[in-house]
């Protein structure tokens, strides 16, 4: 029920982006303004929502399936890029290397330090 229950609630900031997007007019995708919505909600109350938690484990292995649809999308609209191609690989490159750092941070920002105090195993 869990799992459902956090189906549910990403659905409905998926919902409230779009409609959010829609009324103000936002340069932004809907999901990408369900996202914020989401992230706002999260550092509001402060702490994760089990049943967000269990849907977002959920799909962690279904990522790459769910990026797809966009990568395939490139192909059908690839003539437009012609001559932006210096634009498109400094955006790819800038973007990874900054979503590259950022994990990093999370990443040294979140994982529990490593203690001095636990004793050295020999082997």
């Amino acid at each position: 029920m869990k799992l459902l229950r956090g189906f549910l609630w990403l659905l409905g900031f998926q919902l409230l982006g779009h409609a959010m997007v829609e009324l103000l007019a936002l340069p932004v995708s809907h999901a990408m303004g369900g996202l914020l919505l989401l992230l706002a909600w999260l550092m509001v109350r402060g702490r994760l929502n089990e049943n967000v938690a269990t849907a977002s484990q959920a799909l962690i292995p279904l990522l790459a399936m769910l990026i797809m649809p966009g990568v395939v999308g490139v192909f059908f609209v690839i003539d437009e890029f012609a001559g932006h191609w210096t634009a498109v690989v400094v955006a790819l490159t800038a973007g990874t290397f900054l979503s590259v750092l950022t994990t990093l941070w999370l990443m040294l920002r979140f994982m529990p330090k490593a203690s001095a105090d636990l004793p050295e195993q020999n082997s």
